[in-house]
């Protein structure tokens, strides 16, 4: 049903049906505004959710009785509500979603999403995130749908016919971009150590931020890479331009960039728009460690909060305070470790802004730990890069502590002589 205004689109939403919104910059905020709007006309709407860009009116104060909603990777337009504790944030990992929805774990009813314009044959793309937006299109008894001439049109699994559509509202809205600034020279650093580590022909797995635009800005001499990773950001198209990433040598998907949602600026989603090489593809396949580990020479580059001496890693909490998610880290962290030749990277500068020690005697408590202790391999501050794999806690330790910024290395030793007495 073609609609004229959001607002129209959103009124089939019923009291007591769960809606999953589009992720990142797919977010449909016109939908999600008029959502909000309808505060009071409902009660007990389950509202689930990635990472979305925008606002969330619906976790707003009073927003309570009418919106459940229950994050599975937090952002920052709902990190204070759920500190508050008006949403909640659901740890999982990002493989999984897919599955959980998929399997009923989490039920959809509607699914909030914003398109492409239809091609001649009334298929919509899905644009620039297909994630697990693709598993609540397939699940979902009713799909509500912005229609955005500028989102792009990607190939791969979004397709999704406009017959499907319950209803939609054709609105025309640039998606959100971010521009990072310039790194570090930590950041720089660090971007430095890990192209070390990397080998030509290997595939990698990188997200956004000033790290892996760090490591992407120092593969200028590198020779045919590829890219498997369940987001990537601007840092991948200058390497594209230059040949550096050609995706030759991959086992899986030869000759293609493979990835699940892309956030970035107008220059990244003019070049996955109806871009051949570029494949969107269900996160529940792109982060499958089965998948990731028949890649050879598979680097997956990761940050983390914060790590402790014995090489578990914080990388959704501060504490207690939820801060982000889990994500696709350890479906990567595995599935590299697992690849031939693989590399998991760990990637953190060695202290915070306020000059705390980002590695630590033991992690805050209440930290979450994402990666577990036997999983840690390559970690990396701007001081070097260590190997913990095969080590033991006393050799972690040590190795770790060489890494940290040296203000804070004295009192690691001695809380790690104290621990172990020698090192």
């Amino acid at each position: 049903m073609r609609c004229s205004s959001a607002q129209e689109a959103v009124s089939q939403i019923e009291s007591n049906q769960n809606v999953f919104v589009h992720t990142a910059s797919a977010t449909p905020v016109a939908l999600v505004k008029a959502l909000a709007e309808r505060k009071g006309q409902l009660t007990g709407v389950g509202i689930y959710h990635l990472h979305t860009e925008g606002p969330a009116p619906y976790t707003e104060l009073g927003m309570e009785e009418s919106f459940n909603v229950n994050s599975l990777f937090i952002g920052a337009n709902c990190r204070k509500s759920i500190h508050e504790g008006r949403t909640h944030f659901i740890p999982s990992f990002l493989s999984e979603v897919p599955i959980m929805i998929r399997n009923g774990v989490i039920p959809i009813d509607v699914a909030l999403i914003q398109v492409s314009a239809p091609d001649v044959h009334g298929f919509c793309s899905l644009g620039v995130s297909v994630d697990a937006t693709k598993a609540a299109i397939d699940t979902a008894s009713m799909i509500i749908a912005q229609i955005n001439p500028k989102m792009p049109r990607t190939h791969g699994d979004g397709l999704v016919h406009i017959d499907r559509f319950a209803a939609y509202v054709e609105l025309e809205e640039d998606l959100p971009e971010h521009v990072l600034g310039e790194p570090s020279e930590e950041e720089k650093q660090i971007g430095r150590h890990i192209a070390e580590l990397i080998e030509d022909r290997s595939t990698l797995q990188t997200g956004i931020g000033a790290i892996p635009n760090a490591v992407l800005a120092a593969l200028g001499n590198h020779k045919d890479l590829g890219i498997h990773t369940e987001m990537f950001s601007d840092g991948v198209v200058p390497l594209v331009e230059k040949g550096v990433i050609t995706n030759k040598y991959k086992t899986k998907h030869r000759g293609i960039l493979v990835s699940s949602f892309v956030i970035g600026s107008k220059k990244l989603y003019d070049f996955v728009d109806d871009n051949p090489m570029v494949r969107m593809l269900d996160v529940e396949y792109v982060n499958d460690t089965t998948v990731i580990r028949k890649l050879p020479k598979m680097i997956a580059i990761n940050s983390a909060i914060e790590i402790d001496i014995t090489g578990q890693v914080c990388a959704d909490s501060i504490g207690t305070a939820m801060y982000s998610g889990v994500g696709g880290q350890m479906d990567f962290i595995r599935g590299a470790s697992l690849s031939p030749g693989g590399k998991p990277i760990i990637a953190l500068t060695s202290t915070t802004r306020k000059g705390d020690s980002k590695i630590s005697a033991v992690l805050k408590p209440g930290a979450g730990v994402v990666t577990t202790r036997a999983h840690v391999q390559y970690v990396v501050t701007e001081y070097g890069v260590v190997n913990v794999y095969g080590k033991n806690l006393k050799e972690r330790a040590r190795a770790l502590i060489s890494i940290a910024h040296p203000d804070h290395r004295e009192e690691l030793e001695r809380e790690a002589l104290s621990r172990y007495k020698r090192l």
